[in-house]
């Protein structure tokens, strides 16, 4: 606050702020953005986070001048409350977010299929390769380039220069024949 003002010049800028005055807005940022900032600095202990803060404070401040009236308080103590609050949102937000953090990292979990898991893919690739030669080869070929590397059944039907309800045909009667082999 600076040493020309007074504790009602304060008060008169916040009252004509919540008028929208802006001229009133940018005087009373001038007399009290040291001290909310000192404020917002001690909480938050780093100056950059600091000044973002102080800005969102005077947004605030912009945006609820109209309560100061009601609370009773002198002009500086709203301020300064309003700035400390902040600050100290400010401040339990970061720590939540490491927490997050922290919980994420805990919970990251490697993509790889464990051991188990992988004993079990082998087992059912060999029993399905078992089904896949009991087809014809052009056939097999036809369903694991279709099911295996996503090729379309209109590129199968020009690569084996087959209709493409043929290619239909060959690889929804092979995926019957892979299923009874399956179920065996």
């Amino acid at each position: 606050m600076s040493t020309n003002t007074t504790r009602d010049d304060i008060g008169g800028l916040i009252l004509r702020v919540a008028l929208r005055d802006r001229s009133a807005f940018d005087r009373l940022y001038t007399a009290t953005a040291a001290k909310l900032f000192g404020t917002c600095l001690r909480v938050l202990n780093n100056r950059a986070e600091a000044e973002d803060a102080l800005q969102e404070v005077f947004v605030k401040i912009w945006l609820k001048a109209d309560r100061f009236a009601v609370t009773g308080q002198s002009p500086m103590t709203w301020l300064i409350a309003v700035a400390r609050h902040h600050a100290i949102d400010r401040l339990r937000a970061r720590r939540e977010g490491l927490g997050q953090i922290d919980d994420a990292a805990l919970a990251v979990k490697d993509p790889s299929p464990d051991p188990e898991a992988q004993t079990v893919a082998a087992g059912e690739a060999t029993q399905l390769d078992g089904c896949l030669s009991e087809l014809e080869e052009q056939k097999a070929n036809a369903l694991r380039a279709a099911y295996m590397q996503g090729d379309s059944y209109a590129d199968l039907a020009i690569r084996y220069a087959v209709p493409l309800n043929t290619m239909r045909t060959w690889l929804r009667r092979g995926l019957m024949r892979l299923k009874e082999c399956l179920e065996r």
